[in-house]
């Protein structure tokens, strides 16, 4: 009798392990069935910066890196947008000749290793394109701008951006500039919001018709944007304060605003933004110390800056503790609770700090889908928050930029 309960335990045991691991299976192949028929966006990756630091190929498998077109082939994402990343420095003409100068080179880096790479890639300049590009094969290539330092205090370089094929502006990015403060100056507010030039920027961006990024802001120049704009903007790379308490995160009250616009906060797979920190004291200090050799990050030559980030990597990988997928999911699972399904996507911010457990690089994307899966999201729920939503704002934003021009 032992050995007849024995057996029948061995044998529900293995029926379960057996349908578990069938029941993985088959999400895997779900996930890989969307992936192929929807198109996928991510809103935003700094892998710009390694191509005019070394020679960084997007059309080769890199190590050293989170995103490139064979990676994003195997984690099923179509569309990427790469951020022309650019530091705030100080305010004068000098300095903003030079961001703009440093502006133009990463572009010109991107179009260039685009090009390098057609026979797997294509800039997108439009909703058009990025579908076109998509159902050819090719990964689709879209261009942002991350700080809008480099347009100084000139309205009519933001058309020459736009012509270069940059469809979205982050206002500022950890300090303030001259279109309006950052959440994270530790200065504190210059102008309590946009500045007089930073409304300027606004209505020449609608104009134009390039996204407006709010993510990196204050709060108070978030809703200064909200009364300026005419059509739908973006967070492209933030996530929730209800759940993670961070200055860079969308509290509610600016998430169903986003909802009221018409935008979409692009959920950020970084962990510090997805949960709170632990206490890391060792993990503390070994930060601060590479702050400190590298001068905090600022002024430093091409090289130094490629060493600044090998250590910083180093470090990381060795100390810090990741946020996971089911994180990042939750964040999702609050907007849709709060506003609904039409109002959240995904920015990952790869190569600028983003990357959580299981989804440290672009082909690891689809584990973020078999999670939403397991929680009872839909095709249809996937295909907007993969792309349909942002595709959906960038279409709005086309179509006043073709009325008013």
């Amino acid at each position: 009798m032992k050995r007849f309960i024995s057996t029948l335990f061995i044998a529900g045991l293995f029926f379960t392990v057996t349908s578990c691991g069938d029941e993985e299976a088959k999400l895997v192949a779900k996930a890989d069935r969307i992936h192929n028929s929807i198109l996928t966006v991510d809103t935003h990756c700094d892998t710009p910066m390694r191509l005019i630091r070394s020679d960084f190929d997007l059309g080769v498998r890199n190590d050293n890196g989170c995103v490139d077109f064979p990676r994003m082939k195997e984690g099923g994402l179509d569309a990427e947008f790469f951020a022309v990343f650019i530091g705030q420095g100080p305010r004068n003409s000098e300095s903003n000749n030079k961001a703009h100068e440093s502006a133009l080179t990463i572009i010109d880096a991107i179009h260039k290793n685009v090009e390098k790479n057609s026979d797997q890639a294509e800039l997108a300049y439009s909703v058009d394109d990025a579908y076109r590009i998509s159902k050819s094969g090719k990964s689709v290539a879209f261009i942002g701008m991350e700080n809008g330092y480099p347009i100084g205090d000139d309205l009519t370089r933001i058309k020459q951006y736009y012509d270069l094929g940059i469809r979205y502006i982050t206002l500022s990015h950890s300090r303030n500039n001259d279109i309006c403060d950052s959440s994270t100056d530790p200065g504190g507010p210059e102008f309590n919001g946009l500045s007089d030039f930073g409304v300027e920027v606004v209505k020449e961006m609608n104009r134009l018709g390039i996204i407006v990024d709010v993510s990196h802001i204050s709060d108070e120049a978030f809703y200064d944007v909200l009364k300026v704009t005419k059509v739908p903007v973006i967070a492209s790379h933030s996530s929730c304060r209800a759940i993670c308490e961070s200055p860079r995160n969308l509290d509610d009250d600016m998430i169903l605003a986003l909802k009221k616009n018409g935008g979409v906060i692009q959920v950020c797979i970084l962990s510090n933004y997805l949960r709170q920190p632990e206490p890391n004291p060792e993990l503390d200090r070994k930060l601060q110390e590479i702050r400190e050799k590298y001068n905090n990050f600022e002024g430093l030559s091409d090289e130094e800056m490629a060493k600044a980030r090998k250590d910083y990597y180093t470090v990381m990988k060795r100390y810090f503790k990741y946020a996971t997928v089911n994180d990042a999911v939750d964040h999702i699972d609050h907007v849709i609770q709060l506003a609904g399904i039409d109002y959240v996507g995904i920015g990952t911010d790869f190569d600028g700090g983003g990357g959580i457990e299981n989804v440290m690089d672009a082909s690891q994307m689809k584990n973020l889908t078999i999670e939403m899966l397991r929680r009872g999201y839909t095709k249809a729920d996937l295909e907007k928050i993969w792309g349909g939503n942002v595709m959906r704002v960038l279409a709005e934003v086309e179509r006043l930029s073709s009325e008013s021009i």
